[in-house]
Formats: structure tokens, sequence, C-alpha cells
């Protein structure tokens, strides 16, 4: 059973939720930009939610089946279609052995996820199956897909519920936690963080966006050693032009940090893409944290009654 690739666009990966251990030895996240998307993708076809599949940045995606199963497209919304024929997106589609799918341009957002019943069968590294792209390793080969690549598919894993789901909205806002250095930013800098648009500049990919807009300057010099970071932290190097860090970013920097997008946010940043404008609204720990636990309350609902569905088609 496997799902050949035909074209890939700007860049297609497998991923899963990440390797979330490995910072202390140096190693990346990585893994989908957006966990809701992923997670729901995975339970429309019947899957665990943490099986492996791709993510497709910007559109412009082929793949044909070799086997029959069950897919749903989640995340940003393009066209996408099944020979031709218009087969939406977040819902649960039954495909035949040799059918094609398209994936369009995006329309809004920036990254599909291509989830197949069974999962993307690719071996475990480092406890993930999510393709590290800077250390080569994970994923399909260590690397991003390209056309003639044969992906293997799982055996699948229960029954689905063929629903559909609608997405969430990504809203306008990212909120935002003052950083470890926040103190060390002037008064204006806060402001002009928090009152501009900072748009994302091409200079964007999985590990981190260059924000363009006004200088972001410090109280005074600071000189810093090099200490760990994550996604969703935002720095300012001297430029004073902020860089947003997502999924693949490294483990340490030596960059101030102004900011850091709260957890139940990250999975937006993955869908903003060059040309777009970012806002931040500065949020306290309480609420970021009450935000965090609706979200999975969602989330944790939603697996509920798409699972209760499933066990009903049988």
């Amino acid at each position: 059973m496997s799902i050949a690739i035909l074209k890939t666009g700007a860049l297609a990966t497998v991923q899963d939720a990440g390797r979330y251990d490995g910072a202390q030895w140096g190693v990346p996240r990585s893994g989908v930009m957006d966990i809701p998307a992923w997670l729901i993708g995975n339970l429309l076809v019947g899957n665990e939610p943490d099986q492996a599949v791709i993510e497709i940045t910007l559109g412009g995606f082929k793949a044909q089946f070799e086997t029959d199963c069950l897919i749903a497209v989640t995340g940003a919304i393009a066209p996408v279609t099944l020979d031709k024929q218009d087969i939406g997106q977040w819902r649960t589609v039954s495909v035949k052995a040799g059918q094609t799918l398209r994936v369009g341009f995006a329309e809004t957002g920036a990254r599909m996820f291509l989830c197949v019943s069974g999962g993307i069968e690719v071996p475990l590294v480092l406890g993930a199956r999510a393709t590290d792209l800077a250390g080569g390793f994970g994923g399909f080969q260590g690397r991003a897909l390209k056309a003639g690549d044969a992906l293997p598919l799982g055996e699948p894993q229960g029954p689905a519920p063929h629903a559909s789901v609608r997405p969430p909205p990504r809203g306008d806002f990212l909120r935002i936690l003052p950083g470890t250095e926040w103190s060390a930013f002037t008064i204006a800098a806060h402001q002009t963080l928090l009152s501009e648009a900072w748009v994302v500049t091409p200079d964007a990919n999985r590990m981190g966006a260059r924000l363009a807009g006004l200088s972001l300057p410090l109280a005074q010099p600071l000189e810093m050693t090099s200490h760990a970071v994550h996604p969703g932290v935002v720095q300012v190097p001297p430029s004073g032009q902020p860089i947003l860090l997502m999924a693949d970013a490294q483990t340490t920097g030596g960059y101030p940090k102004i900011a850091q997008v709260i957890r139940a946010d990250l999975w937006r940043i993955g869908q903003y893409r060059p040309g777009e404008a970012i806002r931040f609204i500065e949020v306290t720990l309480g609420e970021a944290l009450d935000t965090l636990s609706a979200q999975r309350r969602w989330l944790a609902q939603l697996e509920t009654q798409l699972k209760w569905r499933a066990s009903r088609s049988t």
C-alpha cells in the first residue's frame, strides 16, 4: 500500500507531532505546523491522532493512490480535487486505487495536511516520524518529498466517522506573553510591537519568519550568551526587526526575546504566508492558560464525538 507523489509544490514533508524531548540534545521539535488540523484530519480518517501525515506548503501538490483508502485534507483553504472532481476539505473522503488528488494553491492560510487512513508508515526516529530538514533525518529519507517518491501507508486502524468538521478561524491576532528580555527593550519598542502590523517577509520557512516593520530598539546595548529558544519565541536581532521562531527552530539562540506566542496560538503561526500582516496582542499568563485549557477541551470533545460517530458506522 502506498501513495505516489507526482508533484510537491513549494514544500511537502512527512510530519507528526514532533520531538518534544529532544531539546536537551539540541534536536529541534519539528512536527506539523498546525496541530489541530493534523489531529482532526487523523480522526476524520479513523486514525489514532498521532499518525504521520503529509504537510503541504502553499499548495501545488499532486499524488496518486495505489490502494483504496480514506483521506481528509485539512488546514489552509485551497481547491482540492479527486480525478478533477471537487471534494472539499475537513471531511472524510473515500478514494479508489488509481485516483489522483490535486491540492491547488492556498486561498487563505499557508499549510494543508493530507491525512490518509493508516497514516504515512515511515520509521520512528528519536521517537517521532517528523522530518527534520536541517538534520536530514526522520520523515521520508530525512528530506522534503519530491516527484517520484512512493510513500508506504500503514494498516487502517479503525472505523472512520465519515464526517465533516468546520475549520477553526485563524483570527487576526497572535496572543503573546512578555519574553524573558521584555524589560531590556524601550517602552516605545513595547508600544510598537503591540500597535503595528508586522509583515511576513519572503525570508520565512519552517524554522522561522522574519517580520518587517518599525525597529524595536533595546534600552541599552545587551550582550547575551546562547540560551534556549523554542517555537513561538519572538527574538530581535541587532537590526531591530523581529524573527518569529517556528516548528523547526533551532534549540539555542543569542538574540534577546521580546515576546512568546502563547501555546494555544502556535498553530496560527504556521498559517501566515509571506506578504500577510501579523498583529500581536498581550495577554496575562492566566488568560494564556485558560485559552489553552479551552482549546484542549474543544479538541477532546471533538475527538469523543468523531469516535462515537465512527463506532456507529460499523
